[in-house]
């Protein structure tokens, strides 16, 4: 039988599949929540927002405002790693119907002698909970409601919001209902806002062809920290696979000297857990890992569960692969790619068990080295809850660990490997070059419900995509997609140094790097600057400076009318730091529009002064109109102007 409850709570948000999954934040954001909450007839109700962090006993509670349309809204701010708890409690508020309704009768010049007695019955279990200045205002009400002398007294006391308050802050909850609970999750502030960049360590040697070592990798941890860089990525650094060994250009047969892709995991000399010996020793890691904290950057390892044919576990773990009648294993293919050199792991195999321990325990031994941030190759070619099960088991323990999944693959499924708990993910950002296109995808990922789970991470190339917009294209193109990226969202990543030397040379009618370094160690100057490495690091200042670009989600497209010209608004949540930016979409010609400000959204009227500054050239401009000229040329194709008013 169902109990007395009235008050219903219907359409809570932020909620992922009805509290199934977790939503995400980072230290000191907001959650806003919102509920339908409502009652038959016409009762006065109440309602609040009660959270408390996985650690606490007590709950918080801030209460909901009633916004119209039975819409109610509140929000609290999350102070500490790790998990959250919030629900949406609702209840009659007898108290409070009882003063809105003498409040009605007393303006109908009634004479309400009983109610006044009525509401000695809401103040009298009140004096038990409160402090002593107001409980001696209670005893007077009360003394005022019974004594027929002091009607007058006892009416303006009734409705004062003297007493109000004293009602909100000591609800008599009878009844009362309340939603299940839903979760948040709690991470540092890397996980929201990160600047990575990639480069193969065996590609970092002085000497054209000689195999790079992480003592030249050292040397070049201040360029990319001086170039704005807080993460350095690096592809597998583990022992590469000799048989079936790529050669150049992905071809399925190596020369002696080939060094085979670095994604082909495993050899006489090792497994997951051991270095490739080229590269240098553990302690030689270490090393690496300390200097890199030093400059305040963290070191990212790839995570890619999968192995060479003669990696050490084919042997001692045979179960851990599927055999076919002819004693082979069918290598991995993600078409259209192929991978003669990589055994996929049977993820279906009877000893599954032993399998996701020893992949469990891979992880936590590089952590324990010092490695808190791993980009994790094709995540969605294994069980979603496998990744759920192992993100949750490293969390528990090493809550500053940080995941990003490459998955370059179906919508729904990169969304569920953000479900499953991955902290960022790779997006079609990479392909998205119209304006249409950019509006769009970044309207999908800030105003549905996937803000709530899916933090992006911008990457104009990686190793495995020379996009065709960028093949051939002039430096005005790589300086538009870098700003594009550092603007739209907070985190990002480029694969340099390829990018920011322009080096876009590709396999005809395909979106890969001709002659690519996956599949050989190449050689570079690495201490080129040119007009890329300059402004790549201005706007990478301008991130650590401005926390409107430390966030994804606060941004409003602005209508300019020119379809070559991108403008947006982004603001931290405070609005503390209010940002606008044009972009030009066009490589070769100068472009100009009108801007429409959101003169509504920054708190401003038309005619009132706004002061705009560039923060790139230092210019300042005040702007009296709503609609504002803007030109912008290939040479310098971006503003980012910060508003002050």
């Amino acid at each position: 039988m169902q109990n007395q409850r009235r008050v219903v709570i219907d359409a809570v948000s932020p909620q992922i599949n009805g509290g199934e999954f977790f939503i995400k934040r980072v230290l000191n954001e907001i959650i806003n929540v919102d509920a339908n909450v409502l009652v038959d007839g016409h009762d006065v109700i109440a309602a609040s927002v009660l959270y408390k962090h996985e650690k606490a006993k007590k709950w918080n509670e801030v209460r909901m405002d009633d916004i119209g349309n039975d819409e109610w809204k509140s929000s609290f701010t999350v102070e500490k790693q790790g998990f959250y708890a919030y629900k949406v409690q609702g209840w009659v508020d007898y108290a409070l119907n009882w003063q809105h309704g003498i409040e009605r009768k007393i303006d109908d010049n009634q004479h309400v002698k009983s109610e006044l007695l009525e509401g000695i019955t809401f103040l009298k279990p009140l004096l038990k909970k409160t402090i002593k200045q107001e409980k001696d205002y209670l005893e007077y009400c009360i003394d005022c409601f019974e004594d027929d002398n002091k009607y007058d007294d006892a009416i303006k006391e009734a409705v004062s919001s003297k007493l109000h308050n004293v009602f909100v802050k000591y609800p008599e909850k009878h009844l009362s209902n309340e939603t299940q609970e839903f979760q948040v999750y709690v991470d540092r502030k890397k996980a929201r806002f990160s600047t990575w960049y990639e480069f193969f360590p065996r590609s970092a040697s002085e000497i054209d062809g000689q195999h790079g070592t992480f003592k030249d990798c050292e040397r070049l941890l201040p360029r990319v920290a001086q170039m704005g860089f807080d993460t350095l990525y690096f592809p597998p650094v583990h022992p590469i696979g000799e048989i079936n060994r790529k050669g150049r250009n992905n071809t399925t047969e190596a020369k002696d000297n080939d060094a085979g892709s670095a994604w082909g995991i495993g050899s006489k000399h090792g497994g997951h857990k051991d270095l490739h010996p080229e590269l240098g020793s553990i302690k030689d890691f270490k090393a690496l890992i300390k200097k890199a904290k030093d400059l305040n950057i963290e070191i990212a390892m790839d995570y890619a569960l999968q192995a060479a044919p003669d990696h050490p576990w084919v042997e001692s773990n045979p179960d851990w692969f599927k055999w076919r009648p002819d004693g082979t294993v069918q290598y991995a293919e993600n078409p259209p790619k192929k991978y003669q050199d990589i055994l996929p792991i049977y993820w279906e195999s009877k000893d599954y068990k032993n399998l996701w321990k020893e992949c469990l325990d891979t992880i936590i031994y590089w952590i324990d080295c010092g490695i808190n941030v791993f980009r994790v190759d094709n995540p969605h070619t294994k069980p979603y809850y496998f990744w759920n099960w192992l993100i949750a088991e490293v969390k528990k323990k090493y809550p500053d660990v940080l995941f990003l999944a490459e998955a370059f693959t179906k919508p729904k499924v990169m969304q569920q490997l953000a479900k499953q708990g991955y902290t960022q993910s790779y997006t079609y950002f990479t392909w998205r070059d119209s304006k249409h296109e950019l509006i769009e995808y970044v309207t999908e990922l800030t105003q549905t419900d996937q803000r709530e789970y899916m933090q992006p991470n911008f990457w104009p190339n990686t190793p495995d995509i020379n996009p065709y917009h960028l093949q051939g294209a002039n430096e005005s193109k790589y300086l538009q997609r870098y700003a594009l990226a550092a603007t739209l969202s907070s985190s990002i990543g480029i694969y340099g140094p390829v990018f920011e030397q322009m080096i876009d040379d590709a396999i005809p009618g395909k979106e890969e790097y001709y002659m690519s370094e996956k599949f050989e160690v190449k050689h570079y100057d690495w201490f080129i600057e040119n007009k890329l490495t300059l402004l790549i690091s201005k706007i990478n200042t301008l991130r650590n400076q401005n926390e409107a670009l430390q966030q994804t989600n606060n941004i409003k497209f602005c209508d300019i009318h020119n379809d070559n010209l991108l403008a947006f608004y982004k603001w931290n949540d405070d609005k503390t730091n209010e940002l606008l930016i044009i972009i030009s979409l066009d490589q070769y010609y100068a472009q100009k529009g009108n801007v429409q400000l959101p003169i509504g959204d920054i708190g401003v009227h038309a005619g009132q002064s706004i002061q705009v500054e560039d923060l790139i050239t230092g210019s300042s401009y005040n702007w009296y109109d709503e609609w504002n000229y803007v030109e912008l040329h290939p040479t310098l194709p971006f503003h980012i102007f910060k508003i002050n008013k």
